[in-house]
């Protein structure tokens, strides 16, 4: 019925490179589906960061009452919920090759930048995930899109993905709430089974996210590759298309990690962002269409939606990564001498 009333909209006076890849109401559901993963990521990461923070504070015996970092952005108002429907928007028109693109280009530079973060690892995964918001968005939408290609009630899966999300992505944001106006008190009476719970694992929360994630995006990197192959009539139009894609993009991944060790943390990540979906754009210029620089237009877009509201969720992670550092220095400094005189018997 829906396939039905979506094939009767007036999109003729459309030219071809501005029209949807497949039924707008699909399009939108997955977009949904993208938003509400983005908003419980967010709330997750908030919840997490508060509990690191409660735990910092009981460590240090500190009876400081502020609002710890990174925190200070609950609220859920029109602003929020704008935010969220423009996300919904964006992630529904971009195309299911250029979100493709975006999500391998997100497994390379995670992969490169794990490799290479060291005792900084802690810190380079939360920041990571804060980066990720809107390209988690991208590998739920061509997951969805490779999925339940094919499909014969394929609005119907996209809609009960959709009503799942939202349920979730709900009961994070209940979650989120809880946490910040209640997890003191309970914590202390220890009558509450959310916080207790919370107190006895809080520190699984952070573990389980990134398995979470890693299983996300691995379904999406065997949807993007698939995706992206069908769009190639011959191995010699692919191997046109992945050898200046892989060049680029081991280049730009070696750039944007002395970038993030040269720059703060903010700056450093929305000069990733350009110079990344940059030169995206530059290689559809080369060898991609129209529809697909317009939607990486879109993507900047995205990107700054998700992360602007959420600087103050880098900076946290940033300050809070740079105390574990800290940390880890001083034991390393403390071990030295030990190993010294452990060899000086021997």
């Amino acid at each position: 019925m829906f396939s039905f009333i979506t094939s009767r909209l007036p999109t003729s006076f459309l030219p071809g490179w501005l029209t949807l890849e497949t039924n707008p109401l699909d399009c939108l559901l997955q977009g949904l589906v993208g938003a509400c993963a983005i908003s419980v990521l967010c709330s997750l990461l908030r919840v997490h960061l508060f509990l690191e923070e409660e735990s910092d504070q009981k460590d240090k015996d500190t009876s400081d009452q502020r609002t710890p970092r990174g925190q200070r952005k609950t609220k859920v108002g029109l602003p929020e919920t704008l935010q969220f429907f423009f996300v919904t928007g964006i992630l529904a028109v971009v195309g299911s090759r250029v979100a493709s693109l975006v999500v391998l280009e997100f497994c390379l530079r995670a992969l490169s930048g794990w490799v290479t973060a060291g005792p900084e690892s802690k810190k380079f995964l939360q920041q990571l995930l804060v980066q990720s918001q809107f390209t988690l968005g991208c590998a739920l939408s061509c997951g969805l899109h490779f999925l339940h290609e094919g499909a014969s009630q394929r609005w119907l899966c996209s809609l009960l993905a959709a009503a799942l999300s939202w349920f979730l992505s709900r009961q994070a944001t209940v979650l989120l709430h809880h946490v910040m106006a209640l997890y003191r008190l309970h914590s202390s009476q220890r009558y509450c089974g959310i916080c207790i719970g919370l107190l006895a694992s809080g520190r699984c929360l952070l573990p389980m996210l990134c398995r979470a994630m890693i299983i996300t995006f691995s379904v999406a990197v065997v949807a993007a590759i698939s995706i992206i192959n069908k769009h190639f009539l011959s191995a010699t139009e692919a191997l046109r298309f992945w050898t200046p894609l892989t060049i680029c993009y081991t280049l730009l991944v070696v750039y944007m990690q002395e970038e993030q060790h040269r720059l703060p943390g903010s700056q450093a990540v929305l000069n990733t962002v350009v110079v990344r979906l940059g030169g995206l754009m530059v290689l559809m210029l080369t060898v991609g269409r129209w529809a697909d620089v317009l939607h990486i237009l879109m993507c900047f877009l995205g990107e700054a939606s998700c992360l602007i509201p959420t600087m103050d969720l880098l900076d946290a992670a940033a300050s809070q990564g740079e105390e574990d550092y800290t940390d880890y220095v001083q034991r390393d400094r403390r071990r030295r001498p030990q190993a010294q005189e452990k060899q000086h018997h021997r």
